[in-house]
């Protein structure tokens, strides 16, 4: 399916004044007209922040699919800083915030969204879009899926490490593979339905945060030396530079692991299997993940932070597999 063919990104609940004239009685749409905004659809931003903080002061934001403008709006009064959105349909002027049409799924886009952005990357990336929607249920899912898949590729192309990504999905058959696949990039994902969305409408919206840039995946296996101790005993590896603690491992090892969990700057594994040497393919063929453009930061949390390549790591301690960092 050539995606180009269908992709004329619509928010729900503000696609023209005709759909709002239906909607007199709506609380939110009253509330918009009141408060100045150009969809309903606003609130439903507001009370994703509420529930998990997303944007923060300062952010660079770009909002995929953002016609008529219900969510610049909200971010760029969330954050203050760049705002980008980007839509195949003209979004009209938004005080201090830049539009571009275009699709997404075009390498031009890409590039002018990193233009934007800069060499940093984006800290934020939204997509309240839709496809058109043609009445039959099963067409309309695997359409809004492909969409909502478009947005994520791009989502990894534009995002610093750490960047969060937001995504309306509407519920089916597809919802859970592609809720999946997000978790596999960012360390923390949950899906939320958010008050302004309607009682009726199959509506949810992804909330992926922490973006990974490490060169491993939840599940791959790898053979690897056991390179050194951790302060609580653990042995220490290393897949391309990037730290991995095995338990009940020792220093000379060589072991096949299997990856259990993986946070922006280091990993946990278990040993699968003790072996005599590294076999000539210690990756097993894993597909090699893409770093982001940009370097890690150096802003990243204490406790996230990868321990000196020239310092002992006695004193290093990583978090417990399931601390939650308080979001």
């Amino acid at each position: 399916m050539n995606l180009s063919n269908f992709i004329y990104y619509v928010i729900e609940d503000g696609r023209d004044e005709r759909d709002m004239a239906r909607n007199q009685k709506d609380y939110y749409y009253d509330l918009a007209q009141k408060e100045g905004y150009r969809s309903r659809a606003s609130y439903k931003l507001k009370q994703i922040q509420q529930q998990a903080n997303i944007i923060n002061r300062g952010d660079t934001i770009v909002d995929l699919g953002a016609a008529p403008g219900g969510w610049l709006q909200v971010a760029k009064e969330l954050s203050g800083g760049r705002v980008l959105g980007v839509d195949l349909q003209k979004i009209e002027e938004i005080p201090g915030v830049t539009t571009y049409r275009g699709d997404i799924t075009a390498d031009s886009t890409i590039e002018k969204i990193l233009e934007f952005a800069g060499k940093g990357g984006v800290d934020v990336v939204l997509c309240d879009a839709a496809p058109n929607l043609t009445g039959n249920w099963a067409l309309d899912h695997a359409r809004g899926i492909e969409l909502n898949r478009a947005a994520f590729e791009c989502a990894k192309k534009i995002l610093k490490p750490k960047g969060t990504f937001v995504v309306k999905v509407f519920q089916g058959d597809m919802f859970k593979e592609f809720f999946d696949d997000v978790k596999n990039e960012f360390v923390h994902v949950k899906a939320y339905t958010p008050q302004a969305s309607r009682s009726t409408s199959a509506e949810i919206y992804v909330i992926a945060k922490k973006f990974l840039t490490a060169p491993i995946r939840k599940g791959q296996h790898y053979a690897v030396e056991i390179k050194e101790l951790g302060a609580s005993g653990d042995g220490i590896a290393y897949v391309d530079d990037f730290v991995l603690f095995v338990k009940e491992t020792n220093v000379g090892d060589f072991v096949k692991i299997k990856i259990k969990d993986v946070k922006p700057n280091f990993g946990f594994a278990e040993a699968v299997e003790t072996l005599t040497e590294l076999p000539a393919d210690p990756k097993y063929g894993n597909p090699v993940q893409q770093r982001t453009q940009t370097p890690l930061s150096a802003d990243f949390e204490r406790e996230e932070r990868m321990p000196l390549r020239n310092t002992s790591r006695d004193n290093y301690r990583p978090p417990k597999q399931d601390e939650e960092d308080g979001e």
